[in-house]
């Protein structure tokens, strides 16, 4: 029969050789956490651990952040150069098509980088990177789409020309092209979303389906160009979105309007315009697979704006979201009056723009960019091969 005594040696010897084991497995519980810390910040920004320190941005009224604004004679008096537009975030107007951020702002967050700087904001620092886009913008020259007889109203600054001012700034930041290269590998390039207007000057300038679907080849290799020349500056990770389920938007909901149910998908999206998109979309990933194999030390990764939408058309629906009026518009089924859009005079803005998925009829809200930038950071994170 143990005694006190041998009991309290005994217990104090186990309570050392348990003390000794998890010393041993210390290391690896140090390890295991830091695996789910590492997962946990994984999941919240996944672009931080690409380490991305410079983010270079083409496209259009998507992505514009203030470059519109600027452009002389007409970028002072369009209706983004003033409030109701920045109203929720910057409680002013920056040349942002929104009531508060666009999704590029998003992925920079997500990155751990500022907001980028528009290219024709002097007095901006570019460290980071520039913003190129211009609302309004085209992936064709405006002279080409003038051959087509489709005007550009807003901007002759397509594709071409914000590659020019690319070009010009790296120009200015490096003395020679392998100091470029060196420069930009820790970059990422986003060539797009761009091509849109092209359609919607064509649609709305009267163009048959059949002769937007004509366009669509002139309008791929014109991004997948600007994607070679990204790539010639020394870009190594590029990332190339594709177009919006248009027939979902406002703005042609209310043109194409229709009594015919079977026009109509189960979102209430025209199904025809829809369609349309996604060929544009097929097309646009097909030529970014060729150029996948032109270039292999190049890492080109597909953003697919398309599903993103409709995620966020599923999310809204079960959260209670309105998706089918514009919140700043008025008029009609839709709050969308093309010759009365948001920004001119007499023209509301709803209550709450949390709550709806359009701005202005043609742009989202910054709660929806919000919460499509999260399923596109995603979606695309696994593919750009970054590494811890």
């Amino acid at each position: 029969m143990y005694t006190l005594f041998q009991l309290r040696i005994s217990a104090s010897m186990a309570a050392a050789a348990s003390f000794k084991k998890l010393l041993l497995l210390l290391p690896n519980i140090l390890l295991l956490c830091s695996l789910i810390s590492f997962v946990s910040f994984a999941r919240s920004h996944p672009l931080k651990i690409c380490n991305f320190d410079q983010i270079y941005q083409l496209g259009d009224s998507i992505s514009d952040t203030g470059n519109l604004i600027r452009e002389f004679p007409i970028g002072s008096s369009t209706p983004f150069a003033r409030l109701p537009y920045g109203e929720t975030f910057f409680k002013n107007a920056t040349g942002r098509c929104s009531n508060g951020l666009l999704m590029i702002d998003y992925i920079a967050l997500d990155a751990g980088l500022p907001f980028l700087p528009a290219y024709k904001d002097r007095d901006a620092d570019f460290k980071h990177g520039v913003n190129f886009a211009v609302a309004g913008s085209t992936a064709l020259p405006s002279h080409v789409l003038a051959a087509k007889h489709i005007l550009s109203p807003v901007t002759t600054s397509s594709l071409t020309i914000q590659l020019g001012w690319m070009s010009t700034h790296f120009n200015s930041i490096c003395l020679h092209h392998r100091e470029c290269a060196e420069k930009l590998q820790t970059a990422l390039f986003m060539v797009g979303e761009i091509g849109g207007n092209d359609y919607n000057y064509a649609i709305f300038q009267g163009k048959t389906m059949d002769e937007l679907q004509s366009m669509v080849p002139e309008v791929v290799h014109a991004i997948i160009n600007a994607v070679r020349r990204v790539i010639s500056f020394g870009a190594t990770r590029v990332v190339v979105p594709g177009n919006f389920p248009i027939g979902c938007l406002p703005i042609y909901k209310t043109a194409f309007h229709t009594n015919k149910l079977a026009a109509y998908d189960e979102n209430r999206c025209l199904k025809q315009l829809n369609d349309f998109a996604m060929y544009h979309n097929e097309q646009l990933q097909q030529a970014i697979e060729k150029l996948q194999q032109e270039h292999p030390n190049a890492i080109i990764v597909y953003a697919d704006y398309y599903n993103a939408y409709q995620y966020l058309l599923h999310f809204a629906k079960s959260h209670g979201f309105d998706t089918e009026r514009a919140c700043c518009g008025s008029g009609g089924k839709y709050s969308f009056n093309m010759t009365r859009m948001c920004g001119a005079p007499g023209v509301g803005v709803c209550a709450d723009p949390g709550r709806f998925l359009s701005w202005d009829g043609v742009h989202l809200t910054q709660q929806g960019y919000k919460i499509m930038a999260g399923w596109l950071v995603h979606d695309i994170f696994t593919n750009l091969h970054c590494h811890f």
